[in-house]
């Protein structure tokens, strides 16, 4: 046990030698690794090397060395594992600024240098702890009034924001910082002389109150909301240490309790804080941007990390001071971010075994006040970065950029190194040891919490957090790695990447067909196929388990992507496109016997080759550019139900004689047949003519409860499976009212897709097709291999459908049909819908045509377009 106990200052110089050169090393082969990480990332030696963080490398190599002199001159028999452990972290901290900013690595440097100038002045300074006990009163107030000053001469180095900050001409200064520490010395002064015994406890105590209460008053007046609630620990913890009161803790928890619920209400940066701490999900895009890319940040790191200078940490906001433990958990991974937590544990027992080893009480609570400021503002940050928290906004010890927050750190360290300094003196009595093994013990359990919590996000939740759309990882990693493409039918290429490793950009060739294979974008995320097809075509499907684990291991990087084949017939596709045109609508043909989707068209529609430079326009717009009209739309069915009626009513009784009434009167409103139908007045004329007064009567017959039965048939109560969004379904509670059944009204609504769906189950004569988009992929080893499709699904009975497809058929086409309209707000939707007939001898089609505020004959116009050129091709 000796080795934790230093008996001689020879043994303190070795143990601290030996650990800065291990903290050396650690810091050189990860400059080293940083310098070399662009050929990591890029594959290739003729990449554009990392030099600049050598400075800062030069810079702590240097410092440290001489203050390891200087230390072992002043104070030779201190406790040997305090400046090393500091030496570390700033190091590590320091590498990880230098990576994402060298203005703000080169400003860290210059302030490490400030802060270890004054821990070598204060080495020198002559009873420096007697002063610092004596003038307590004066250290404090000067404190407060500083502070105070930020509500005259505040400013905010950033520009817009919180003006916390005294200073100008790029050099700022955060009084809360030293504040911390300033309380922590004047409560170990005045806590040292007195005795707190029952009778006179609260009296004794008041004096604190009025300080401290006025230093809260102001960070509560700044909004300094972090700080107020470190503040408020700080002072609660000395409270318990100097008394031994257990309640001390409870009074504690409650005042900070009580501060949470009062700031959740006055504040609305407590409130935001706190909801997005409760639930980061409900806008990850907005108020919880910071905490959900923070997380993923963690979850992208994974156990080993992706390697330094090989992660993406700036896309985590102020990742070189929030959230420097986020961009640490990135490149070092769960192993790097569980090593840090184990530093500052022991660091922080170090600071408690000089409390306990102190000659006095004042050395005792100031070194126990230090260690746990360290340990509280450590956990009050990184519980933060990992959700076990709300964000605070205070920055990680001798980690995080900010000189504040540098000078303050290592002012507390010279304070615990003069105090740990051995002397003939022997500890101060110590009866009650409990206090300081409940603060020890709190701070460790909260830290090891901390790596519980960063294991679950790192480990257990890392592949749904990588997976999210959000994630700009996977665009930026694109860029990088060559993505794959994606193709047509006919391996026509419809999306492609172009460039060179580091500057590869997408482009697609067809851009009217954006609503359907989506963008892939560091700032927009993902969407369409771009998004669900993402595993494919970056290679984590489909190549070999080596392979993927091969890339990540060695570069961090997935594999290169992998191609993938669409159902999708570009040339059918451009002739939908053409005969859309202007109109606002959406053309959807499938195979009817697989369920292939042929072509998906959905105008107005974006690009998107142009995201960037257009989609605050688009956002914007009320035409819907981002709203794929043919999946995500939902439109009434009206009359296009028809059909399905005429089918279902015919597998149960034969029709009547002649039609009824061909229009009606609905909602104050005449409802004619969408196309006027020729004569003589069949009832397959009326039907596909959509006229609502026959397709009513049948309804009626039919009944509420059969008609619902014959939505759930048809699939139109649930949702398609699709590699892309698609709207909701009916809802089986609007399925009561007969009327509004037969004619497809109010709250039933469907869309394009699950009309052409139930289309085909006429053309295929019974069951209905799963739709599938993707065909197959292109692997390393076995080629294309097809992709997985849903089952046939069973749909309208089989024994009506021949009668009710001979009296739906067009004449001049082997092909039946259905003209239809419905009542769509204060508009109208025209709907064709048609399918080949059963004996058709080629690919059986089934189509779908709606327009928004057309005439149905536009439909049907477009309809009868596609049905010659598809089945009389040139």
């Amino acid at each position: 046990m000796n080795w934790l106990f230093p008996s001689s200052s020879a043994w303190a110089d070795q143990i601290q030698s030996r650990l800065l050169k291990l903290s050396a090393v650690f810091l050189v082969l990860n400059a080293l690794v940083l310098t070399l990480s662009p050929a990591v990332r890029y594959h290739s030696w003729q990449a554009e090397y990392r030099w600049q963080h050598w400075l800062g490398v030069l810079i702590w190599l240097a410092s440290f060395s001489l203050v390891h002199r200087l230390v072992m001159q002043a104070l030779p028999e201190r406790d040997p594992f305090l400046l090393p452990l500091a030496a570390l972290l700033t190091g590590w901290g320091l590498l990880s600024i230098w990576r994402l900013s060298t203005e703000n690595g080169l400003r860290q440097s210059l302030w490490m240098v400030f802060s270890l100038l004054i821990l070598v002045l204060g080495l020198r300074a002559k009873n420096l702890l007697g002063v610092l006990k004596r003038y307590k009163y004066i250290w404090l107030i000067s404190g407060i009034l500083i502070s105070a000053l930020t509500f005259i001469f505040g400013t905010y180095p950033g520009g817009e924001g919180p003006r916390l900050w005294l200073g100008c001409c790029g050099l700022y200064f955060q009084p809360s910082e030293p504040l911390k520490l300033l309380l922590i010395i004047y409560l170990a002064a005045y806590l040292a002389d007195k005795i707190l015994v029952n009778p006179n406890f609260l009296q004794l105590l008041l004096p604190t109150f009025l300080l401290v209460g006025a230093a809260l008053g102001i960070l509560l007046i700044q909004r300094d909301l972090g700080t107020a609630s470190l503040f408020l620990l700080l002072y609660f913890t000395i409270i318990f240490l100097a008394s031994g009161r257990i309640e001390v803790l409870a009074v504690g928890a409650v005042s900070l309790l009580a501060a949470g619920i009062t700031g959740y209400a006055a504040f609305d940066v407590i409130r935001l804080r706190v909801e997005a701490w409760l639930n980061p999900w409900l806008d990850p895009s907005g108020r919880s941007y910071q905490i959900v890319q923070s997380l993923i940040a963690i979850s992208s790191g994974q156990i080993l990390g992706r390697g330094a200078g090989i992660g993406y940490p700036g896309f985590v906001p102020i990742a070189h001071s929030d959230f420097i433990f986020s961009s640490i958990g990135e490149e070092y991974g769960l192993a790097g971010t569980l090593a840090l937590l184990a530093i500052l544990a022991l660091w922080i027992s170090r600071g408690f075994r000089v409390a306990v080893m102190a000659s006095n009480r004042y050395k005792r609570f100031l070194a126990a006040g230090s260690a746990a400021y360290i340990g509280l503002q450590s956990i009050f940050i990184i519980g933060g970065n990992i959700r076990l928290l709300p964000l605070t906004g205070v920055t990680l010890p001798f980690v995080s950029y900010g000189g504040s927050s540098l000078v303050t750190s290592y002012f507390t360290l010279l304070l615990l190194m003069l105090i740990s300094v051995r002397s003939e003196t022997p500890p101060a009595p110590l009866q009650n040891t409990r206090p300081y093994l409940i603060t020890g013990g709190m701070l460790f359990i909260s830290l090891l919490s901390a790596g519980m919590v960063n294991g679950w996000w790192s480990v257990i939740r890392s592949n749904d957090l990588m997976g999210r759309f959000d994630n700009p990882r996977r665009s930026a990693v694109s860029q990088v790695v060559l993505r794959g493409a994606i193709l047509d039918r006919n391996n026509q290429p419809i999306v492609i990447s172009t460039g060179k490793p580091g500057d590869y950009t997408r482009h697609n060739l067809y851009p009217p067909l954006s609503l359907v294979t989506g963008y892939t974008s560091i700032v927009y995320g993902q969407t369409g196929l771009e998004a669900s097809l993402d595993p494919y075509l970056r290679g984590l499907q489909g190549s070999p388990t080596s392979t993927v684990w091969s890339s990540q291991f060695l570069y961090g990087q997935p594999p290169p992507g992998l191609d993938v084949r669409l159902s999708i017939d570009l040339k059918l596709q451009t002739l939908a496109d053409s005969l859309l045109g202007n109109y606002t609508g959406a053309i959807v043909i499938i195979n009817a016997q697989s369920g292939e989707v042929l072509a998906m068209a959905s105008h107005p529609y974006f690009d998107s080759n142009q995201i960037h430079e257009n989609m605050g326009e688009w956002l914007q717009s009320d035409r819907g550019y981002l709203l794929n009209r043919a999946t995500q739309a939902s439109y009434p069915p009206g009359t296009a139900l028809g059909a399905f009626i005429l089918t279902d009513y015919l597998a149960g009784q034969p029709l009547p004689d002649s039609p009824p009434e061909l229009s009606i009167r609905f909602n104050n409103q005449n409802w004619n047949c969408a196309v006027t139908p020729s004569d003589p007045l069949s009832w397959g004329e009326v039907i596909s003519s959509g006229c609502p007064g026959p397709i009513l009567e049948l309804g009626k017959q039919l009944g509420a409860e059969r008609l619902a039965g014959m939505y759930e048939d048809l699939g139109l109560t649930q949702s398609p499976s699709l590699r892309l969004p698609v709207a909701k379904s009916v809802s089986t509670n609007d399925l009561t009212d007969t009327l509004k059944i037969a004619l497809g009204q109010d709250a039933i609504t469907i869309s394009p897709l699950q009309m052409v769906l139930a289309s085909a189950s006429l053309s295929r004569e019974g069951g209905r097709p799963a739709p599938f988009l993707a065909l197959a992929v292109s692997t390393p080893q076995q080629g294309w291999v097809i992709l997985p499709n849903d089952a046939t699904a069973p749909a309208l009975p089989v024994v009506g459908i021949p009668q009710a497809l001979q009296l739906l058929e067009n004449p001049a086409l082997p092909v039946w049909e259905s003209t239809a309209s419905a009542f769509s707000g204060e508009g109208r939707v025209a709907w064709y819908t048609g399918g080949t007939m059963p004996d058709w001898k080629g690919t059986p089609i089934s189509l779908v045509v709606t327009l928004e505020n057309q005439n149905p004959v536009a439909a049907m116009e477009i309809g009868h377009s596609l049905f010659k050129t598809i089945l009389r091709p040139k």
